[in-house]
């Protein structure tokens, strides 16, 4: 509730006390910065003009010394960085703490922290322990962890601020309830093309996630609208800001595709961090399978069962089950066993391999190694004895051991025998396993076991610099897909965030993302998220009954606007077009949301001479939200102040297709209107 006028003049002398001390700060740490970094120019050519003239051992204390210096400079203007971006709007929340002892704490909470010049804490990060209290409980008794242990009290009061260009326009003591007037504010407002930050605005159940250190791996089920996305990246900034020798490098999210990557580029910025590294699966396979000249996209994988283009869906469910890992598992145990060496050669006139002896290297002394990797080691250790360790006859080694054995490094060819070995479930005649083995461009389906027969034989790609990974959209991973991601990232923790609701592969679900449990090492914690932010209670009403759903709970404030459905439509160009004018004249975004890409193309001819459209595909990078025409599979992630929901009478969703009909009409926040 809004505070009395005597409170506001008291918070806007503060807000103007805190606005002086960092203009302050900002004008003398700018100086610094330019002085650091001219200085540090100086120190590394002064450094490395005299390097020549330095032993081994203090030319590698000046590389130290230039290394400690960079990082000072690097920090100070990241602070300077983190500074500008806090300036106009210094905090956005306070508390009143009152610790056991009867220490009173007024906290003030920011992105970032600012001292003066006694070296007292004038605004708090709010990652520092303390600002935990704003989000984990009302008024009252309360207790947060700092690094000396559990500190209790009494929690007094907790403030909310808006400030606009370093103006105070409002102050709201609250308990940050769902009928919170400043997370209402925020939920009213507009979509934008990115998705924000919202520190402003975290819930509890929430902040459990994002705050989470107790935990190696979390799993988070979320529903549509809970904030999944948004916890996951304040969680990289909390992360970041919490965990020693942790950066921005260390980090790897896996998007659903390239239209949500660039979609949650700004939020990591706005709060003073550098974006992570993204990839998507498909961008994995691409780059870890080199015998084809490409990798079908998951976007055109699932597009190819909804348009109904897939001749042998039995197959493809074969090949995303659970079953398959254990018979390619069974395939490979035996295809390695009946590996060896099946004659003995010479190296020149002087040098004889007997077989048993590289027999012996390849299932004993090497047997931890994936297969190929052990020929190399075999290759190099025939080095070591015949030519005291020099690798130059590496090449020859490896050409005469591949050469005077029963198997050979050809992956496609594995992967054939397994489909007409008696491990594979499904009987196939050669012909039909030619055509998707010995394809120019291999099918998602196939990437997979590819990768992994590939991963086995030779070892994965291990990513030694990821210390955590965020997997988005987990629900449309199967389960061979988390074991390969395993083997790559053998030392990070993993935050795993989904909802079987949104599953839309169709080959592949879970009853619970909590099965996924057992796939990673080390502690892993499972939580839900329950509340959902994005979609007004008549949305939500509308969205539950897709799927019998009961337990949504919708934050946002009835709208008084019910889903409009549309059909029976006569002219289908001038209800259309009507009714974007209608959505645009109140709405900054609206989305088509089809089916497929066929009905996206048709309704973009339709309408793209009379009305400004964008056509949004699985490739599309760069776009704004104004007005665009999306498949339903491509817009995962993404929300609209408006949808509207396209499908042709013929190509109706099916009883097995209302996931994908699920996530269409979460999109959308205020209005929705349903067609056919």
């Amino acid at each position: 509730m809004p505070i009395s006028e005597t409170e506001f003049t008291k918070e806007k002398k503060i807000l103007k006390k805190v606005q002086k001390l960092l203009n302050e700060t900002l004008s003398s740490l700018g100086e610094d910065v330019i002085e650091d970094e001219d200085g540090l120019t100086e120190f590394k050519k002064m450094m490395w003009e005299n390097v020549t003239n330095f032993d081994s051992g203090e030319a590698q204390q000046v590389m130290a010394a230039t290394a400690l210096e960079a990082d000072k400079v690097f920090r100070r203007r990241d602070y300077f960085r983190r500074l500008c971006k806090i300036k106009n709007k210094p905090y956005f929340a306070s508390i009143v703490f009152k610790d056991e002892a009867g220490e009173i704490f007024n906290i003030y909470m920011s992105l970032t922290y600012l001292k003066d010049e006694d070296s007292n804490n004038i605004l708090y990060d709010w990652r520092s322990p303390i600002c935990s209290l704003f989000y984990d409980y009302e008024t009252g008794p309360c207790s947060y962890t700092a690094p000396e242990g559990v500190i209790s009290g009494e929690l007094k009061r907790k403030r909310q601020y808006k400030i606009e260009n370093s103006k105070l326009v409002g102050v709201f003591d609250n308990s940050l309830n769902i009928s919170d007037e400043v997370l209402q504010e925020v939920l009213s407002e507009e979509s934008s093309d990115r998705m924000r930050q919202v520190v402003n605005t975290i819930q509890q159940e929430q902040n459990q996630v994002i705050r989470n250190l107790e935990d190696d791996n979390l799993i988070v089920q979320g529903i549509a609208g809970s904030g999944k996305t948004t916890v996951a990246l304040h969680r990289i900034a909390f992360l970041l800001y919490r965990l020693k020798n942790l950066n921005s490098n260390n980090i790897l999210i896996f998007s659903p595709n390239n239209i949500f990557t660039e979609y949650i580029s700004d939020v990591l910025p706005s709060l003073g961090e550098d974006n992570t590294l993204q990839t998507t699966f498909s961008d994995y396979l691409e780059a870890f399978i080199t015998e084809y000249k490409g990798v079908e996209s998951f976007t055109d994988f699932i597009s190819r069962y909804y348009s109904y283009n897939e001749v042998n869906p039995e197959l493809v469910e074969y090949k995303q089950s659970d079953s398959i890992i254990k018979d390619l598992d069974n395939y490979l145990n035996d295809y390695i066993s009946n590996c060896k060496f099946t004659s003995s050669f010479n190296e020149g006139e002087a040098h004889h391999i007997e077989k048993d002896e590289i027999n012996e290297m390849l299932h004993y002394k090497y047997d931890r190694l994936p297969l190929f990797e052990r020929v190399d080691e075999i290759a190099e250790k025939l080095c070591s004895n015949n030519y005291k360790g020099r690798l130059a006859k590496k090449k020859t080694y490896l050409k005469l051991l591949y050469e005077n054995c029963n198997f050979k490094k050809d992956y496609k060819q594995i992967m054939k025998d397994f489909y007409l070995s008696d491990y594979s479930k499904v009987i196939l005649p050669e012909q039909i396993i030619d055509k998707f083995v010995n394809k120019a461009y291999i099918n998602y389906e196939d990437a997979l076991i590819f990768a992994y027969i590939k991963g086995k034989l030779e070892g994965f790609i291990y990513e030694s610099r990821i210390k955590q990974v965020i997997i988005d959209e987990a629900q449309d991973y199967n389960r061979l897909q988390y074991i390969i991601i395993n083997e790559i990232f053998k030392k990070a923790d993993f935050t795993v965030l989904g909802d079987i609701n949104q599953n839309i592969n169709p080959y592949y679900h879970y009853k619970s993302l909590q099965e996924l449990s057992d796939l990673f090492r080390g502690e892993t914690k499972y939580l839900e998220l329950l509340k959902t932010y994005r979609s007004s209670p008549e949305i939500i009403d509308y969205t539950n009954k897709i799927l019998n759903l009961k337990h949504v709970n919708a934050v946002r404030k009835s709208t008084n606007k019910p889903v409009v459905l549309k059909k029976n439509v006569v002219d289908l160009k001038e209800s259309l077009t009507n009714d974007i004018k209608k959505l645009q004249d109140e709405y900054k975004s609206t989305a088509i949301i089809t089916k497929d890409n066929r009905e996206a193309e048709f309704i973009y001819d339709l309408i793209k001479d009379d009305i400004n459209i964008s056509l949004v595909d699985a490739t599309t990078k760069g776009f704004t939200k104004n007005l665009i025409i999306v498949p339903a599979y491509v817009s995962k992630g993404l929300e609209f102040d408006s949808v509207i929901i396209y499908n042709d009478r013929n190509n109706s969703y099916r009883k097995n297709e209302r996931n994908l009909l699920y996530v269409a009409c979460t999109r959308c926040q205020h209005e929705l209107y349903i067609y056919n």
